[in-house]
């Protein structure tokens, strides 16, 4: 197991560093088309990693497959294990979806140059990954050793389900965010973007590096009133301290919905991370529609409520629809998703056409 552990995580880390070190070494404006590309690329290696996961189980490879999950009390073999990756894989993946929607308003908010977005991103996902794989250690132990704690998962997921449905959701102010506070009181943050940087010294060379050619002339008094040798933050690390601790609150939501699919620790972890991966292409390819998808929430909070449901039933579905019903879950999940999606587009397009106000 020790092997296979490792060699997932070394090629998530060789994944990553060829994203950042070779296709995006340097900074530009990720367009549609691109983001459209790399959003296939990705979703593509998700689901072939679903073969992998269907061989090894079958094959028993690493052990694989060799327990019982303890969510529905059934061995893993290689097609109920790929069901349970891949309805994990679009439960989370369209769970990410809604970080999208709150990333818009942070980079709205501190301003983030489209040119410098998709490092905020990698380094945000970075972070993601290595709280999404402590959140779930820590939750596969409490479900080994806690059976009854899947109950409690449960009910949150409902509960997060009917507030998403019935309350209306106000992510409130970037600004006012506590772990925002707390960085300006611990640390000076320079007044402007200093190029790509996170952290400038004053007095060096990349302290006068501006965001683009014509912004050299725009004063920062803080870097200017710092004692040469001062480290600072920038804003674009504030933006990113947002986006980090925004993670950890969506985690809360997603990381009881997979564990409501399976309690095999590797499929939990191999469908996050593949869902997340591909969040930042995700993000280039809807900022800009957004708005277009006003039910999507609605489709989200149902998906929620089906995973809910089905872990507290999932005994009951098991005695009445076979082994087979993780595999209904999913076909469950891609129809209200279809139709949510589908809704907000019809809508979309009846909605009359903005007029624009006389001069």
């Amino acid at each position: 197991m020790f092997w296979m552990w490792t060699g997932f995580i070394a090629f998530v880390l060789l994944l990553l560093a060829l994203d950042l070190g070779v296709f995006h070494r340097k900074s530009h404006v990720i367009g549609v088309r691109e983001a459209l590309g790399w959003s296939a690329v990705w979703i593509a290696l998700g689901l072939s990693f679903g073969g992998f996961v269907k061989v090894a189980y079958d094959a028993h490879w690493f052990g694989l497959g060799l327990g019982i999950d303890i969510v529905d009390g059934l061995p893993n073999d290689g097609a109920s294990a790929l069901g349970k990756y891949l309805t994990g894989y679009v439960v989370e993946k369209s769970l990410s979806v809604d970080n999208i929607f709150v990333i818009v308003m942070i980079f709205s908010f501190f301003g983030v140059p489209a040119l410098y977005q998709h490092r905020v991103l990698f380094w945000g996902i970075l972070g993601a990954l290595v709280m999404r794989g402590a959140m779930i250690a820590l939750g596969a132990t409490l479900i080994h050793e806690f059976h009854w704690i899947l109950y409690v998962f449960a009910a949150f997921l409902i509960l997060t389900a009917l507030k998403m449905l019935f309350m209306k959701s106000d992510h409130g102010d970037p600004g006012q965010n506590a772990m925002v506070r707390l960085t300006r009181r611990l640390f000076p943050i320079t007044e402007r973007f200093h190029g790509q940087h996170f952290l400038v010294r004053a007095g060096t060379a990349a302290s006068r590096e501006a965001e683009t050619p014509g912004a050299c002339a725009a004063r920062d008094e803080v870097l200017e009133k710092a004692k040469p040798g001062t480290l600072l933050l920038t804003p674009l690390a504030l933006a990113l301290v947002v986006v980090e601790t925004t993670d950890v609150i969506f985690a809360v939501d997603s990381i009881p919905a997979i564990f409501a699919i399976t309690g095999d620790p590797f499929l939990v972890f191999t469908s996050n991370v593949f869902a997340i991966l591909g969040l930042r292409s995700l993000y280039f390819a809807l900022a800009g529609a957004v708005h277009k998808f006003r039910y999507l929430k609605v489709a989200l909070a149902f998906v929620l409520l089906v995973v809910g449901v089905k872990m507290l039933t999932a005994s009951w579905l098991r005695d009445h629809l076979g082994a087979n019903f993780n595999q209904m879950l999913l076909l469950v999940v891609l129809g209200i998703l279809m139709v949510g999606v589908v809704a907000s587009l019809v809508a979309d397009r009846r909605r009359p056409p903005r007029v624009a106000p006389p001069r």
